[in-house]
């Protein structure tokens, strides 16, 4: 049974020990937290304006829309503020950032009532990152940037953490991602063609599990978790960051969560840099984990920063 645990005691082996056992970490909004969140809002109501985020898909074409918030997805990447409010968060938590290694962090923006559901906007059908290549001792890091309410949210299909699910991860390979799916996003509007790993068999949605916390609070939780984006019915749009970490040390253990049923190829782990100083993993130890063909695409998605 999946337990929802709040502002336990700061120190993180324990609560990656939970995590990796299906358990979810809530934990409170912290000062850094709270102005990692404000920093995306500033962006984004910067791309928006004249218009609030959060209604301008009533008043704006899904092109235009498309046009405005794919730029400052990749500004909010590179930008070097993000990186150090991103350490700040992470250090608040409990994390040892010399043991601690972070992804690139991405802006999500789920729009309402099916105004954009494609590219940019993807409604994430129900998976676990593990079918994307993700390592089995990541951890998601997921904050709202505006109140948000039980129809706009995710879902967590607890019933399945600790059974398989037939699925078409083995067709999945994480370096044509790079090369083909995370690149071409944006062309994505009207519908979505990319190849992504999903599901095969029937996916009972309930019972689920919704998590609502406030603005600048951390939902963290294993990247084998079953989980998907709720039908946006609130009448706003979404807006939402994600990163996730890796603890060097738990790989060289192979501590992490059971897998069950992931089979891609590649590995996101070259994502993945210090927190302390932002080193790459040893490739050594990327290499253990790697069972994809470095000739299938791009070992890692390196965006263009945008001019705007």
């Amino acid at each position: 049974m999946t337990a929802v645990h709040l502002a336990p005691e700061l120190t993180d082996r324990p609560w990656r020990r939970e995590l990796y056992e299906g358990d979810l970490l809530l934990v409170p909004p912290s000062p850094a937290s709270l102005e990692l969140a404000a920093f995306a809002r500033e962006l984004i109501a910067e791309a928006f304006a004249p218009h609030d985020p959060v209604v301008a898909q009533r008043s704006m074409d899904v092109e235009d829309w498309v046009g405005r918030f794919a730029p400052v997805k990749t500004t909010f990447i590179h930008h070097p503020r993000t990186a150090e409010l991103i350490t700040q968060v992470v250090r608040r938590v409990g994390c040892d950032l010399d043991d601690t290694f972070w992804d690139v962090p991405r802006l999500r923006g789920v729009t309402s009532d099916s105004y954009l559901t494609a590219g940019v906007g993807y409604a994430h059908h129900p998976h676990r990152d593990t079918w994307y290549s993700a390592p089995l001792n990541q951890i998601n890091w997921w904050m709202p940037l505006h109140p948000c309410r039980r129809d706009n949210v995710m879902a967590f299909h607890c019933d399945y953490f600790g059974r398989a699910v037939a699925n078409s991860s083995d067709a999945f390979d994480y370096y044509r991602w790079n090369s083909s799916g995370r690149k071409n996003a944006a062309r994505h509007v009207r519908s979505d063609t990319r190849v992504q790993p999903r599901a095969t068999e029937a996916v009972s949605l309930d019972p689920e599990l919704r998590i609502i916390g406030p603005v600048g609070s951390l939902l963290l939780f294993s990247a084998a978790h079953l989980h998907s984006t709720v039908p946006n019915t609130s009448g706003v749009t979404r807006f939402s960051l994600d990163f996730r970490t890796v603890s060097v040390s738990d790989l060289e253990a192979a501590r992490g969560a059971y897998n069950w049923d992931s089979r891609p190829t590649g590995t996101s782990l070259r994502d993945f840099h210090r927190t302390r100083d932002f080193a790459p993993l040893p490739p050594e130890l990327i290499e253990r984990f790697d069972s994809g063909d470095s000739d299938a695409g791009e070992l890692v998605y390196l965006p263009q920063p945008s001019s705007q």
